[in-house]
């Protein structure tokens, strides 16, 4: 079971890391391991963390300023769950991701093993963001899907995402009283999305359309997924016994389910530009499993080579996947809207090809 925390949930009112809640996260954890069930941690709140030891009163706008403040705070956060987890006898490990540490391959399976590792062993790995290191470029932007990975990583049986809210709603509820909680997801598709608010709180960065991103990628990879709110009480003893909290994503029973290679080109590469389908293709890719043909790519935007991973965007805009394009932007420009036979006629066989092929191509 992978168990997100996010900042929000940890810290108290003032902003400070609750430790009074860290002991009971802990003590749940501890009786779920009891009872056969490993557990690893994907925990927000070093930056919280350390702008109470720097003695900051908000939240800094500041990049050097944050990634001071999460130097600070991680020791404090990861001694925090250390020092409870030690007083049940249970050991603890750090780890800290960037997206650069599991873009390349052998690392992402590199990754893995350690973690898989750590828990053979009987520890519980602590996951977060390495923030002192992280660029823009290469960061999860928010630990939703950061704990996404660790799920498709470690082969999760159960995703919990511990948030400030008992899950998704069917409006808002702090502007809708008539909203009520959605209690089981089998698709994540446009509506759903609409109903996403923006942002999270002054300490944390993701907000539900993160928590829904993390959800879509965690159904194509066959991992329940639980959104629910982290401070109720027995929260995780009831979402690994199924009970009926917050709102759960899980696909229907017998769907395929995509394998370790899609879900690191979905999850762990960097989307380098964005391809665009017609109606046909959009229907092709999603209802018929198929490869992306040049003929059915209506735009392409950014700047990327052949071999680097894009986002797949349906003829409605919303993004469906992601694959690794087999023509570079300045080609894809060229191509687009023509079919292979007339590709093969004025570029030659080998250049035509599929834009995205079907192996290479990870459906959300």
């Amino acid at each position: 079971m992978v168990v997100k925390i996010g900042s929000s949930t940890l810290v108290d009112e003032g902003g400070a890391l609750d430790r009074a809640f860290v002991r009971s996260l802990c003590d749940q954890i501890a009786e779920l391991m009891a009872s056969g069930t490993r557990v690893v941690v994907v925990s927000s709140g070093a930056v919280a963390a350390g702008r109470d030891v720097l003695g900051f009163s908000a939240r800094p706008d500041d990049l050097a300023t944050l990634q001071a403040c999460a130097s600070a705070g991680q020791a404090r956060l990861t001694q925090a769950y250390a020092d409870v987890l030690a007083e049940r006898g249970i050991p603890c490990g750090q780890v800290l991701l960037t997206r650069r540490d599991v873009m390349d391959r052998d690392a992402f399976l590199n990754a893995r093993v350690t973690l898989t590792r750590l828990v053979e062993l009987g520890a519980v790995p602590v996951v977060n963001e390495n923030d002192t290191l992280s660029t823009a470029e290469f960061a999860f932007g928010d630990n939703d899907m950061l704990g996404a990975l660790v799920s498709a990583l470690v082969g999760a049986d159960l995703y919990a995402i511990c948030s400030d809210v008992e899950g998704l709603y069917t409006a808002n509820p702090q502007e809708d009283p008539s909203a009520t909680l959605i209690p089981h997801v089998t698709e994540v598709d446009h509506r759903l999305t609409e109903l996403a608010g923006g942002a999270g709180t002054s300490f944390g960065t993701g907000g539900m359309s993160s928590k829904l991103r993390a959800a879509r990628a965690m159904l194509a990879a066959g991992i329940p997924t639980v959104i629910c709110r982290g401070r109720r009480e027995g929260v995780l003893l009831d979402v690994a016994d199924g009970r009926g909290v917050g709102t759960r994503f899980e696909s229907p029973a017998g769907s395929p389910h995509e394998g370790g290679r899609k879900l690191w080109i979905g999850l762990a590469e960097v989307p380098r530009g964005t391809i665009s389908l017609d109606e046909g293709a959009s229907r092709a890719v999603l209802e018929r499993g198929a490869s992306i043909l040049p003929v059915g790519v209506a735009a392409t935007s950014g700047s990327y080579e052949a071999g680097d991973v894009v986002n797949v965007r349906s003829a409605t805009g919303d993004v469906v996947g992601r694959g690794i394009a087999r023509y570079s932007s300045e080609d894809m420009a060229r191509v687009r809207g023509i079919k292979l036979d007339v590709i093969a006629r004025f570029l030659g066989p080998e250049r035509a090809q599929p834009a995205v092929h079907r192996d290479d191509l990870l459906v959300f």
